[in-house]
């Protein structure tokens, strides 16, 4: 496989929801069952270290998963809790493990948007934003928090939520890459939440660092990271050569651009491909290659600037 494939995704993920699994030494995972269009097979919640633990990302509203979790570091002690963004598929249950354990809560912040709703937006039902999560300790980019044998780095990685934070093991060369860079298939940048202008130079960050072996939010380990992070850079830069094809043609609207660009698409998602393609056009309109009247929002026509 030469670097200019496509990108491969992999949607074989057989891990069973509930179920404790060592992927690595030191690395334990258990799945959420809240399979979905957006979330793939579920959630993974991941467990880093042995005797003295890290759970990250405790997942969605869901007993169950907490009990599981909590099942599988009996015997443990729960030093630390991270959580890697604010979606409500991966932070709520934090109150549930908090409480159980007692562990602080590492988080870069409490939700919020990339940029301000403009007055012609409605909020946006694909966000699932939650918005009573708090860290105990907020978490900027490069901060290190160590626990027993092993060693975790903030990696800021804004894009799909304005607070998404990677966490490095620089030492095994682990990232856990959260939401922003999935095996199973693209990211959601849905704007306000989300920024593409962000989500691009996060991708630039990841793959300029040496971890190799990303665990995502959703779906299998991804072996070769930084070059998985490249196909991804190249389908985003395709993804915007489409768009631009399509307004070569005219002026349109996001709802004709999603069905010339995302042919065969599950209906389910196509709102969804509309925020993406929404936060293609807010960068494209940033950089003035494109125009629109006013704002640039679902709603809105667009057209090549000049």
């Amino acid at each position: 496989m030469s670097d200019n494939d496509d990108v491969p995704f992999n949607r074989n993920f057989p891990l069973k929801a509930g179920i404790v699994e060592e992927v690595r030494p030191g690395v334990r995972r258990v799945l959420c069952n809240n399979p979905s269009p957006f979330t793939f097979t579920g959630t993974v919640s991941y467990i880093v270290g042995t005797g003295n633990v890290a759970i990250i990302d405790p997942g969605p509203d869901d007993e169950a998963h907490a009990a599981a979790l909590l099942d599988a570091v009996r015997g443990e002690t729960v030093s630390h809790i991270f959580v890697t963004h604010t979606h409500r598929d991966h932070s709520p249950n934090t109150a549930r493990i908090k409480q159980a354990t007692g562990a602080p809560v590492y988080a870069e912040g409490p939700h919020r948007a990339s940029r301000p709703r403009f007055e012609s937006e409605k909020h946006n039902p694909e966000s699932g934003s939650d918005r009573d999560f708090a860290p105990d300790v907020n978490l900027a980019h490069g901060d290190v928090v160590e626990g027993d044998g092993w060693r975790l780095e903030a990696v800021a990685t804004p894009g799909h939520t304005a607070n998404h934070l990677a966490f490095a093991w620089p030492e095994r060369k682990f990232n856990f890459v959260g939401d922003h860079v999935m095996g199973w298939s693209t990211s959601i940048v849905a704007p306000p939440d989300g920024s593409m202008i962000d989500y691009m130079d996060s991708l630039d960050r990841l793959a300029a660092r040496e971890e190799d072996l990303y665990f995502s939010g959703h779906g299998p380990e991804i072996p070769e990271g930084q070059r998985f992070v490249r196909f991804l850079i190249r389908h985003r830069k395709a993804r915007e050569a489409s768009i631009l094809h399509r307004l070569a043609k005219g002026e349109t609207d996001i709802p004709t651009m999603v069905r010339a660009i995302y042919i065969g698409i599950d209906p389910r998602l196509t709102t969804a491909a509309g925020y993406s393609v929404l936060a293609h056009l807010e960068d494209l309109v940033a950089r003035g290659v494109v125009a629109t009247e006013g704002d640039p929002v679902i709603g809105g026509t667009y057209r090549m600037a000049g």
